[in-house]
């Protein structure tokens, strides 16, 4: 009963590998997309993120994102964000784990990795805000930034659009690379072409920048002009002053944040006026109607990531993991016979120890 349940990273893949990446994909764009639309703030509680920042001895950050469905779990993800990661120590930029709490006792009841499962969530969250204001018609996604990121807007745009060819665009040769290599198998049958900044944002129907461009140091696309239609995911504004597209783009967007509240601090929306702002996903996913109507304009998802999605994104490998039975419980937490005894595993300790 007061075990907890540890899913590592081999279990995570596991799990992907075995139900397949399209049909977990296609999971976590319903069940992401479901967390949207049936969002009530009295029932689901998901505040803005906080953290540390630092830079030594790395620039980066530490942060968690909590989320209390009221009467039954809370639900906190660790995650570190470390540029430069990939190069000086060989890992990815982003690493995570998830917990979840039993909110009748505080037990910690489960702990996952969540490196995976950040990447494939904000890939479905673009996936579901480009279903809603994306052309149906969709063929041509362009990227800027071919990091880890861009692998998961690929698969899960790939899965509610019929895209044929991708553009790519990356101040790193190495990410340009091996970019095909790592879509294999995720973007059949179609055409890469790796190409400069301009003509990604200008020939894209949908546009993602998900990249780590620093403070102050964006915006990351010129003063371009997108297709009157497109839609733009922008991916890496997720800290104070770190931004990515230009304010005369968003000016003239309908610019949709993934939680506002968040996305006026750390996102697009940090140069925004609040009166230059949109609705919310959460109000689009719930009025569906609302969001085709802008299908034939520019319209910008500012997604900051939200902590919303880590929750529902949970419930779909937890669900996956407890079928397969995959995940290892342990006791990690204190269960003394009396409970007003803190000391009673201590000395059960020390009189078997005598004994012996």
């Amino acid at each position: 009963m007061n075990e907890t349940l540890i899913i590592s990273t081999s279990d995570v893949d596991r799990i992907v590998r075995e139900a397949g990446p399209d049909a977990v994909m296609d999971e976590l764009i319903a069940h992401v997309g479901e967390a949207f639309a049936t969002y009530n703030p009295s029932e689901t509680r998901a505040p803005v993120r906080g953290g540390f920042s630092y830079d030594r001895p790395v620039t980066g950050l530490v942060e968690w994102m909590p989320c209390m469905r009221v009467g039954q779990e809370v639900v906190v993800k660790m995650v570190g964000y470390h540029p430069e990661n990939p190069e000086r120590f060989g890992l990815p930029t982003i690493v995570s784990t998830i917990s979840t709490y039993d909110t009748s006792t505080g037990h910690l009841s489960c702990l996952m990795d969540a490196t995976l499962l950040t990447a494939m969530r904000t890939g479905a969250a673009s996936a579901v805000a480009s279903s809603l204001m994306c052309r149906p018609d969709a063929t041509e996604l362009g990227l800027i930034g071919a990091g880890a990121q861009a692998i998961t807007q690929v698969h899960a745009l790939c899965r509610v659009l019929p895209i044929r060819r991708i553009r790519v665009y990356d101040i790193d040769d190495s990410a340009l690379k091996t970019f095909a290599k790592r879509l294999d198998g995720l973007a059949a049958d179609i055409e890469i072409e790796i190409t400069d900044r301009d003509d990604v944002v200008r020939n894209s129907d949908v546009l993602c920048t998900a990249t780590s461009v620093g403070v102050g140091k964006g915006p990351v696309i010129g003063h371009v002009e997108p297709r009157s239609w497109a839609h733009i995911n922008a991916v890496g504004s997720d800290f104070p002053g770190k931004t990515e597209l230009p304010v005369s783009i968003l000016r003239r967007s309908l610019v949709v944040p993934d939680f506002e509240e968040q996305a006026v601090k750390e996102g697009e929306c940090q140069q925004l006026k609040a009166d230059e702002i949109g609705p919310s996903l959460a109000h689009f996913a719930g009025h569906p109607a609302l969001a085709r109507e802008h299908r034939d304009s520019l319209t910008v998802f500012d997604s900051t990531g939200w902590a919303l999605e880590d929750a529902a994104a949970m419930e779909v490998f937890l669900a996956h993991a407890l079928r397969m039975g995959l995940g290892r419980s342990v006791r990690l937490e204190a269960t003394p016979d009396d409970p007003r005894d803190p000391y009673e595993s201590v000395r059960a300790a020390i009189e078997t120890h005598l004994t012996d």
